[in-house]
């Protein structure tokens, strides 16, 4: 009987200590980091959907663009330097990475932009139903981008908030002590001028 009731006193005990932990913060961190990864994953989906799209655009505005070869050529080349910096969750600490990350997009976000202003030249290529549909699915992955970036700036902050304000920094500074700041996303220097619209 006694051993009854000291086994019964210990699961509440337990249970008790279990609802404490489980309310006071334990589980925020992880969650948290876990969304702000989640987020990052949705950033690279929609960086690879634009690679993905940029060699159907690249082959029809060959067609009808061939005298623009340099164009042509540096947006294949700036696609290929950006979708060979890859950074995994582990690297999301690392501000470089990021920032090399940004760059390698922004130089492929600049290559796309000279190669859809060589559109103006060729009337026939603007009527191109083809190139109009790839040109709308461009348009529309550039806003996704910029959803999901939005979206994760705002799960790292979130994120990074939580390591800093009470009651997050007591378990940063004991049960998740490895837990780093996650690097957001910045504006590179271009995105600080205002592009030039020449008619």
């Amino acid at each position: 009987m006694r051993f009854a009731i000291s086994r019964l006193r210990s699961f509440i005990a337990v249970a008790i200590l279990g609802l404490m932990v489980s309310a006071c913060g334990y589980n925020t961190i992880p969650t948290l980091e876990e969304q702000a990864k989640a987020r990052w994953a949705d950033v690279q989906n929609q960086y690879q959907r634009r690679a993905d799209l940029i060699p159907n655009l690249v082959s029809t505005v060959q067609g009808y663009a061939k005298q623009e070869k340099d164009v042509l050529t540096s947006v294949v080349e700036a696609r290929a330097k950006a979708t060979s910096v890859h950074i995994d969750a582990s690297q999301l600490t690392d501000p470089d990475k990021i920032k090399q990350f940004q760059d390698a997009q922004a130089q492929l976000s600049g290559a796309l932009g000279r190669l859809l202003a060589v559109s103006e030249n060729y009337p026939d290529l603007k009527s191109n139903q083809n190139f109009l549909a790839l040109q709308s699915q461009l348009e529309g992955t550039e806003n996704r981008i910029a959803v999901a970036r939005r979206d994760y700036i705002e799960a790292v902050r979130t994120y990074n908030t939580e390591l800093r304000t009470f009651p997050g920094v007591l378990w940063a500074a004991t049960a998740f002590r490895g837990n780093k700041p996650m690097a957001e996303f910045t504006a590179n220097d271009a995105a600080q001028t205002p592009p030039q619209v020449k008619f």
